[in-house]
């Protein structure tokens, strides 16, 4: 669990307080006993002798909310009126809706906006269904594809409980590229029935981001969508993941002044993004990439626990062909790179390492060791959270990345759009920008979507991905 209140675990407690002096104190005082955060305060309403608050408050987690809650019911004059979870509140009623671009005002508008004079557009289209671009949402949309079997750290919960994440990707996709983006959830794991469904409705959308698909399946779903479709298909648990940490090894390595390629790294976690960024690294020329997954290195003949995806990765990684545990084969690692569990990196593995390692524990929520463990050890630390240092999240590519293809009427993507894009993130930061907490822009900074969006749609025009 976390070890500092978040926002991700914000209550409202609605209190009725004696109205005397000295008695808010009291409260404060009981929600910093209990470690938690005080927030927002506000009056709901003032009444005789008494005064009804809502109190805001940061807890680490659920039973730490509870806890909190239970210090203030022992001070004498406050009553605990009703307590609010405000991450739920959040999503009553869904995160997204449909609007209308064009208002409904009156006859005329429904004749040109709908029928009869919605034919002449269909007409137009049936002629010269590139069309579809100009005068259909198709040209700004996006499908958010998923079976909900490997959702956050969650695993396979089901597409009922992926929607969610799904529904707040499509925000960000609005909010930072103003893109609209449909929450696609399928109730089947089939690979052959996911790939026929996504077929089937792609006339619609001008790109396919496939999200949350446990691995090895997400591989061979992504390949045939892309060999079957003339539109860009990005699995972005792969290359929305490999895009960001190749941008954060750029700036890395900028930072502590090494070439890219000498940079031994040590990766755990053999999945979905595991895999992407090794190989994403690998094309960018890094030469030295051991991976471990929970049987420990991956290498050439090993026996156990290994599929098909694994035996490439055992033939283009670990060349020196080393075995064992984590602890086993970090020494001398550059650079540590997990995305796998929380607490499989130790302090006296990162001992281990080279001088002035670099950690990126980007397991979600609770990292491959906890960062005050990491922090007095690494030079620098990145994780997968918005409340450290050096974040490395998704939201820094996928908008900038489908915003460029769209605005080209893209028929693919291809792995040079990606360095683009990891280029583009990277060097926002100018030389005097960077530092040891300071690797990535901010996600919220919307100025590097339209810079990724541009270095995109110029690597997909020069590599002939370009319908205009």
């Amino acid at each position: 669990m976390s070890k500092i209140p978040t926002p991700s675990y914000s209550i409202t407690i609605r209190v009725s307080i004696d109205n005397r002096i000295g008695m808010f104190a009291k409260l404060a005082t009981a929600i910093s006993t209990a470690g938690g955060d005080l927030g927002a305060i506000d009056i709901v309403k003032a009444e005789k002798g008494r005064i009804i608050r809502d109190v805001t408050v940061n807890a680490r987690d659920e039973e730490h909310e509870k806890q909190i809650v239970n210090e203030i019911r022992k001070v004498d004059g406050v009553d605990v009126l009703r307590v609010f979870d405000r991450t739920f509140t959040s999503h009553l009623g869904g995160k997204i809706e449909i609007t209308n671009r064009h208002p409904l005002r009156d006859r005329d508008d429904l004749s040109r906006l709908y029928t009869p004079g919605v034919a002449r557009i269909c007409n137009d289209i049936a002629n010269y269904k590139d069309h579809a671009y100009a005068y259909t949402i198709k040209g700004n949309s996006v499908a958010i594809v998923t079976d909900g079997s490997a959702v956050l750290g969650l695993g396979d919960i089901g597409p009922e409980a992926a929607l969610p994440v799904m529904e707040g990707k499509a925000m960000i996709f609005k909010e930072f590229a103003g893109i609209n983006a449909f929450p696609i959830v399928l109730s089947t794991k089939n690979p052959d029935e996911i790939i026929r469904t996504v077929q089937n409705i792609s006339t619609g959308f001008g790109g396919i981001n496939l999200e949350d698909i446990s691995a090895p399946r997400c591989f061979e779903i992504e390949r045939r969508l892309r060999e079957s479709l003339d539109i860009p298909v990005i699995h972005d648990d792969q290359h929305g993941t490999a895009t960001v940490v190749l941008a954060a090894f750029i700036n890395v390595a900028r930072l502590i002044k090494k070439d890219t390629r000498d940079f031994n790294i040590l990766m755990v976690g053999a999945g979905a993004a595991g895999t992407a960024i090794a190989k994403t690294l690998l094309a960018y020329g890094v030469k030295n990439i051991i991976l471990c997954d929970r049987a420990g290195a991956i290498y050439r003949g090993r026996i156990e626990d290994m599929d098909s995806h694994k035996e490439e990765l055992s033939r283009i990684t670990n060349p020196k062909v080393l075995k064992g545990k984590i602890s086993d084969v970090i020494s001398g690692a550059d650079l540590f790179i997990g995305i796998s569990a929380p607490n499989v990196l130790t302090p006296d593995d990162i001992k281990k390492m080279s001088k002035d390692p670099v950690v990126f524990a980007l397991a979600n929520p609770e990292p491959e060791i906890a960062p005050e463990d990491a922090l007095p050890l690494v030079r620098v630390l990145a994780t997968g959270r918005s409340d450290y240092p050096n974040q490395i999240n998704n939201m820094l590519a996928f908008p900038g990345l489908f915003r460029g293809l769209l605005d080209i009427k893209a028929k693919g993507v291809n792995e040079e759009v990606k360095f683009a894009a990891a280029r583009a993130i990277a060097y926002y930061l100018k030389d005097d920008e960077l530092s040891e907490d300071h690797i990535l822009p901010s996600i919220f900074d919307k100025r590097i979507i339209s810079q990724v969006a541009h270095a995109v749609a110029e690597e997909a025009k020069r590599t002939g991905l370009a319908r205009i």
